[in-house]
Parts: structure tokens; sequence; C-alpha cells
């Protein structure tokens, strides 16, 4: 099999997952989620004793991580619904 057979098979099922939409689904909801944390947390109490920076850096983990688990979620999720069409 060639390589340009195999990318183009490799597109196609990156296209009917719809991988690229998914995937700016799943960040949007990792950095909504990890924005209500910081806000609950760290805005709301203002009684911190760290400085914000660390916690900033702590919500850019948490939205990466969430943003990664919802992506695969999603995608598992259209992958479902799709076996489901055959």
């Amino acid at each position: 099999m060639s390589e340009r057979e195999d990318s183009g098979g490799r597109a196609a099922l990156v296209a009917a997952l719809r991988v690229r939409q998914n995937a700016k689904r799943g960040l949007a909801t990792g950095v909504l989620v990890a924005g209500v944390v910081f806000l609950v947390f760290v805005v709301l109490p203002s009684g911190t004793v760290r400085p914000t920076a660390y916690y900033g850096a702590l919500a850019f983990v948490l939205a990466m991580a969430v943003a990664g688990l919802a992506t695969g979620l999603f995608v598992a999720v259209r992958a479902y619904r799709l076996t489901r069409e055959l």
C-alpha cells in the first residue's frame, strides 16, 4: 500500500469523525470548566496566600486535561453514532 493511499484513508477517517470540530468544542469546554473553577476557588474567595500566577498555571493544566478528555469523548460519541448507521 502506498503512503498516498494510506494518508487518504486517515484523512477520510479524521473527516468522518469530525476531529477538528470536536477538538474545538473540547477546547472550549476545557477553557470554560477551568475558568469557572478559577473564578470559584481563586477570584471569589480573594484570600489566596500563593501568587495568582501559580493558580493560573494550574488552571491552564486543568483546561488542557479537560479539553483532551472532552475531545476524546466527543470523538467516541461520533464514532458510536457512525457505527450505528451501518
